[in-house]
């Protein structure tokens, strides 16, 4: 017996992300570039509400794995 995966009719229209034009991906990376920086430097600002952030983090995926 094989193991045979039928793809529905969604299956063959799997998504394809469309490329975006150059001008518009350099502005794209220059935003996240700035995001980025913005919360690097947020986070060296004010480190308690880093570590509040990452405690938040852990006590959600303990709780996620709990379940």
């Amino acid at each position: 017996m094989t193991n045979v995966v039928r793809l529905g009719t969604l299956g063959l229209m799997a998504h394809v992300p469309q490329r975006l034009d150059p001008d518009r991906r350099r502005r794209r990376l220059e935003l996240l570039v700035a995001l980025a920086d913005a919360k690097s430097a947020r986070e060296h600002s004010q480190p308690q509400r880093l570590r509040g952030a990452r405690l938040r983090e852990l006590i959600a995926n303990r709780r996620r794995h709990a379940n």
